[in-house]
């Protein structure tokens, strides 16, 4: 597995029933059933063709019954599972398939490439409470890696923005990322295109930045 996956996996706990949504080429569902950590995995992806690599993948699993193959929108016809992970998505996409679920699973795991206030707010509204949210790196990539559980939770303006964990703990790679964006920032505003409102907001921007570094 990539470095990326390897981090994910390590974020996913025991359980009972595994489900991999968009699980790509089903390497962190083999992984979750050669380590012990789930019973039974379930791989699904909208498309048939992308899940045939997956299924090639776990072909022992799938033979022997412990992993299940589903073509399915999001949960649609997933099944029961007491853990999923959705990742490599974008935000938007992640919200509309927790949105259009009918039933949920006890614990969520998510990596969205994009829009991840959203996906915070989505997954609260739906009935999750925050385990873990923190950024980490690979391969010179920052992403943002949430796990829920479900429970009432109530999140600031801050923390729906920046993650909980990131804001208490100002990790490594937190740090990193938002200086790299200050950086950015500050070459960008140098431009004498940049002026008015649009140059004011970057300011603030970098200001609003800076109190997490």
């Amino acid at each position: 597995m990539t470095d990326r996956l390897n981090k994910i996996f390590a974020r996913l706990s025991p359980c009972g029933v595994f489900a991999d949504i968009g699980c790509d080429h089903g390497y962190i569902a083999k992984a979750m059933l050669d380590s012990g950590k789930c019973e039974k995995a379930i791989i699904s992806d909208i498309s048939a063709k992308c899940l045939s690599k997956a299924e090639e993948l776990l072909r022992p699993y799938i033979e022997s019954g412990k992993a299940e193959s589903v073509v399915s929108d999001g949960f649609n016809k997933v099944g029961y599972c007491d853990l999923s992970l959705i990742a490599g998505m974008g935000g938007e996409e992640i919200c509309s398939i927790i949105n259009s679920a009918k039933i949920l699973p006890e614990r969520l795991v998510l990596q969205p490439m994009k829009n991840c206030a959203h996906v915070r707010l989505c997954a609260v509204n739906a009935g999750y409470k925050i385990v873990y949210d923190s950024v980490f790196k690979s391969a010179g990539k920052f992403y943002d890696l949430i796990v829920l559980k479900k429970g009432l939770d109530t999140l600031t303006q801050e923390e729906i923005e920046f993650g909980r964990d990131n804001i208490n703990e100002k990790g490594k790679a937190f740090v990193e990322m938002l200086s790299i964006r200050i950086k950015r920032l500050k070459e960008y505003i140098l431009n004498p295109k940049v002026k008015g409102e649009t140059k004011e907001n970057m300011i603030k921007e970098i200001e609003k930045l800076e109190k997490y570094l």
